[in-house]
């Protein structure tokens, strides 16, 4: 998509060129003539995988207020510029819509990589050592019972011998 938006640039600016050299200078025309932008952005959120990633969309406000003025070809050459500029703009609007979206996942993916991290590196750990230490204690009563009655089993030996 970045060639492309290259490759359209290009043009665009071969459009200006063509389009100066048809009707000399209209920047003045043009700044006269325009009130307020025709195309608008609108913004949203989509939910991928539980991340809101924002979505950036053009859309055409309104009609074009201003009918091309110009003799012959001088009027094609602004219609063509014109076009090629929103072609442009359009571009532009999808590739920053790719660029958040792919600056915010990374962002996630390394909150998600940390988070991974302090899993298996701190708390796995931690709940294994405290999970030892359990299973030794448990042991170790064990242990303290089987002694405990073998030892009730020699009094009562002791006692039936007498």
């Amino acid at each position: 998509t970045k060639t492309l938006m290259g490759e359209v640039m290009k043009e665009a600016a071969f459009s200006l060129a063509e389009a100066k050299f048809a009707t000399g200078d209209f920047n003045q025309v043009v700044l006269q003539n325009v009130t307020k932008a025709q195309i608008k952005i609108r913004s949203k959120k989509d939910n991928v995988a539980g991340v809101n990633l924002p979505v950036f969309e053009s859309y055409q406000d309104g009609t074009d207020t201003y009918e091309l003025a110009g003799l012959a070809r001088g009027g094609q050459q602004l219609a063509k510029l014109k076009k090629n500029y929103q072609k442009g703009v359009k571009l532009l609007v999808t590739l920053a819509s790719l660029q958040t979206s792919f600056v915010t996942l990374d962002e996630v993916i390394k909150i998600t990589n940390r988070r991974v991290n302090a899993i298996e590196h701190v708390i796995i750990p931690r709940i294994e050592r405290t999970l030892a230490y359990i299973i030794s204690e448990l042991d170790e009563l064990e242990r303290e019972e089987f002694y405990r009655l073998k030892k009730i089993q020699d009094k009562k030996k002791a006692i039936k011998a007498k």
